[in-house]
């Protein structure tokens, strides 16, 4: 089976699990064991080192699939497969090291909030490093947790943790994914050699391939945005099952009987397909650059933001209108598509799909000089 067909066999242990993720607020662990052993918390891990080394196609549409039963278990697999690319980036010594194990599991968050300050250990030179991070999805299930640090050196640093050098506070208390686990992770004087660090935008890739000469913030964008249309679709599904069978107050038709009905869901899958349709074409014709070992360009990587842009705030529109089209019904907090429409608008918020984004993306289609830094 493929990763897309893996994701969709766990679909009964999803939807088994998902309110305990809720409850726990981070992913139960059956579902983590059952991902790691489907391969998808390393999709995106160099086949140089053993790992799948999916295509961004592959990668969205896998996450796509886990999130049309949960956004929760989306969100985790994006997270991990995505931290993953990094290890094109490391000394190879340190990726086989950490990412040969096909066990696996890493995670973290991009933002220097940590400090580091030169030091020497063990033989080793190094930076003592302290900070804390929001959102550090799944570093509860991560046997190492990364998080970037501005360096006394001058640079800044993402830095591989030890899950038993990282402390955890319980601050993921949500309204969306709430089985993430993405609460705030922190460290304290912790030594990590130098070879544990790599400098975003600095550090080239030593593995060569397509997918070390892809965007990293472009395959990320997407991988959050997939979550979103995954979560979308879920909800229509849902309405789908509901509609057949519910007749709202007052009314002698079933919801699937009603005009209303019919239009908006017909509208709504034309948008859901629409979104997701661009963001596959961007994604394929700039993996098609990085195949041949073309240049990617500004254009490029600004078409696949704006495609995921919109896909994340598709999906949020999608499933609000299921939300609505379903009624009192989805109002429960047992109600999958309340629970779909909630996850959704969790994917606007992300740094990389946020509505905000268009501000930077209109400037480059007008020519107007803007900060694209994180593009």
């Amino acid at each position: 089976m493929d990763a897309v067909d893996r994701a969709r066999a766990l679909a009964d242990l999803i939807v088994e699990h998902r309110l305990d993720g809720d409850v726990q607020r981070r992913l139960p662990q059956p579902l983590v064991t059952a991902l790691i052993e489907a391969g998808l918390m390393r999709l995106c891990v160099p086949a140089a080192y053993g790992g799948p080394e999916a295509d961004p196609v592959t990668l969205i549409s896998a996450i796509e699939e886990l999130g049309r039963h949960d956004g929760a278990t989306a969100w985790c697999s994006m997270i991990a497969s995505t931290t993953a690319s990094m290890a094109a980036f490391l000394p190879t010594e340190s990726a086989m090291e950490i990412y040969g194990p096909v066990d696996v599991v890493t995670g973290g968050v991009f933002a220097p909030n940590g400090i580091g300050v030169a030091a020497h250990a063990d033989g080793e030179d190094g930076f003592a490093v302290s900070g804390r991070w929001a959102w550090g999805s799944g570093t509860q299930h991560s046997q190492w947790v990364l998080g970037g640090a501005r360096c006394d050196d001058g640079t800044f640093r993402l830095c591989w943790f030890r899950q038993a050098e990282v402390d955890f506070h319980d601050t993921w208390h949500s309204t969306g994914v709430r089985g993430s686990g993405s609460l705030d992770f922190s460290v304290d004087g912790v030594f990590v050699p130098t070879r544990y660090t790599i400098q975003p935008g600095v550090t080239r890739p030593v593995v060569d391939s397509a997918a070390a000469r892809f965007p990293n913030f472009a395959l990320l964008a997407s991988s959050v945005a997939a979550v979103g249309l995954g979560v979308a679709r879920g909800a229509l599904d849902e309405l789908i099952a509901v509609a057949a069978g519910k007749r709202p107050q007052y009314s002698s038709r079933t919801l699937a009987e009603s005009v209303f009905t019919q239009v908006e869901l017909a509208r709504g899958d034309a948008m859901l397909r629409s979104a997701r349709a661009y963001l596959v074409t961007e994604l394929a014709a700039t993996w098609e650059l990085a195949c041949a070992g073309a240049p990617i360009g500004l254009d490029d990587r600004v078409g696949i933001r704006s495609a995921a842009v919109h896909a994340a705030r598709t999906g949020a529109e999608v499933a609000d209108l299921a939300y609505t089209l379903a009624g009192g019904t989805a109002v429960y907090e047992s109600s999958p598509i309340g629970r779909f429409a909630r996850d959704a608008h969790v994917v606007t918020q992300h740094i990389q799909t946020a509505p905000k984004l268009n501000e930077t993306i209109g400037k480059v289609l007008l020519g107007i000089d803007a900060d694209t830094t994180l593009f």
